[in-house]
């Protein structure tokens, strides 16, 4: 890696001098809602076998014109503070517009954000080897996104919209052999980067073949599972981001405050008491939440397809968990509150492990995304958003806090599905459906639901 220490294009600078280039190391201790990821002292060697990295996000001034104009008076750490303050509510305000658009516009945004974050760390690889040339990295990089997505979104179509795929023939041909398509469509690329390889660069191809496939791993599988969270109802999409966010901002005002304790090396802003703080807050926060989506169809009820209006659905008999229960206190808990009972939604419970998760183990998402920042010394994955840095360094608590959920709801939420079983059964040839509704008649006859054959001829 000699040569790729003096061909890498940060070379010559401090691989410390991160410290200085940014306000974003005013004095604070969490990277959250609020705040940028403070990052700044990057604990590389010089000589150490990464390449150097330009620190293109570090400098890049995004702020709209007349922001910094009104606030120019300001200190730098105020006016920093002011800057992702504003810019904080103006995307939570974002975030409500979009909930309120519905579904749709839900799946949209969500590709596009993983669509940016895949170009962002993509991105981050193409500079340091950019002076190599490597031949179609680039093209191949989006080529294989393209097929992940296929892959992806082409099972998410077979199990949401039978109904739809039934009724149009190309469609269902693609779905009979979605699998046989998606195989064939790698197949090509992994072609293509065989034939790519060039003398002399063999190992930086292969490197930047893994980069591709560690993103895509990263990147789309975990935001194909919160599209999936989505179709179990909007609160499984709304509760764990909004529980996410309440954790940053949360943490980061704890850790401003009353901070004093370091909690990690990876993050040295961050600190116990913010860390301790946050988690209390979102679990509260998350109960709340949860009482107050689980009274309206619109969040609780699974998004279906209309076949008949071709459009989303959202309308159900909620089920067990957003329906309120009565559920009797603990003795211990009885004797401190004189309360023997109390009434909630079994979500609410929930949501407590939900919000736990979140505040806990969901930083480490931040964490990880901090090492691999310091590893290639830059500041943020983009210049994105103003006092924020890019996509990716919002989201990457986001994407382990949805796969969680995923996982959540596989383990101990979801039963069997009546309305996916009967699109895969739509999909079956007439005589095997035939077959299997005799199977069910004798099964059913057998346990007595119902009645015996005679009975039934007379």
């Amino acid at each position: 890696m000699t040569e790729l220490r003096k061909r890498g294009g940060g070379g010559g600078g401090d691989p410390d001098s991160t410290d200085n280039i940014s306000d974003k190391e005013a004095d604070g201790d969490d990277r959250l809602g609020l705040s940028g990821d403070a990052d700044g002292d990057c604990d590389g060697d010089p000589k150490a076998d990464t390449p150097d990295v330009p620190l293109s996000t570090a400098d890049t001034d995004n702020t709209p014109q007349c922001l910094n104009k009104a606030l120019e008076g300001l200190p730098p750490r105020w006016k920093n503070y002011w800057i992702r303050g504003v810019l904080s509510l103006a995307m939570i305000s974002g975030f409500f517009l979009i909930i309120y658009m519905g579904p749709v516009t839900l799946i949209l945004v969500v590709m596009t954000v993983q669509i940016k974050c895949f170009q962002e760390i993509i991105t981050i690889g193409y500079r340091v080897y950019h002076s190599y040339d490597l031949p179609w990295f680039r093209t191949l990089s989006w080529y294989f996104l393209i097929c992940v997505n296929y892959f992806f979104y082409g099972e998410t179509v077979a199990d949401y919209f039978g109904a739809l795929v039934q009724r149009e023939e190309p469609l269902q041909f693609l779905a009979r052999y979605h699998r046989f398509i998606s195989f064939a469509l790698y197949l090509a690329g992994f072609c293509m980067f065989v034939l790519s390889l060039v003398k002399k660069h063999y190992r930086l191809q292969f490197y930047m073949f893994a980069w591709t496939h560690v993103t895509l791993l990263i990147v789309v599988t975990q935001s194909h599972l919160v599209i999936q969270n989505l179709f179990e109802g909007m609160i499984w999409f709304i509760v764990p981001i909004s529980i996410v966010i309440c954790n940053d901002i949360m943490a980061y005002l704890f850790g401003f405050f009353f901070g004093r304790t370091p909690l990690i090396k990876l993050s040295p802003k961050k600190t116990w008491e913010g860390f301790i703080g946050g988690f209390f807050s979102t679990v509260v926060f998350g109960f709340i939440l949860a009482y107050l989506l689980s009274q309206f169809q619109y969040f609780v009820c699974p998004v279906g397809f209309n076949s008949e209006t071709n459009g989303f659905t959202v309308e159900c008999e909620p089920s067990d968990i957003f329906v309120m229960q009565e559920y009797t206190l603990p003795a211990v808990v009885q004797n401190t509150l004189r309360w023997k009972t109390v009434n909630l939604y079994p979500f609410q419970i929930h949501s407590i492990f939900l919000s736990s998760f979140a505040s806990l183990i969901g930083p480490f998402g931040g964490f990880f995304a901090s090492g691999f920042k310091r590893a290639f010394k830059i500041k943020d994955f983009a210049s994105t958003i103003p006092g924020h840095g890019g996509i990716m360094d919002r989201f990457d608590c986001q994407y382990l806090m949805a796969t969680f959920t995923h996982v959540y709801i596989a383990s101990f939420i979801r039963g069997p599905n009546p309305s996916k079983v009967l699109q895969q059964l739509l999909m079956l040839q007439p005589e095997q459906q035939l077959s299997i509704f005799h199977t069910l008649h004798s099964h059913l006859r057998d346990r007595g639901m119902l009645p015996p054959a005679d009975t039934q001829a007379k």
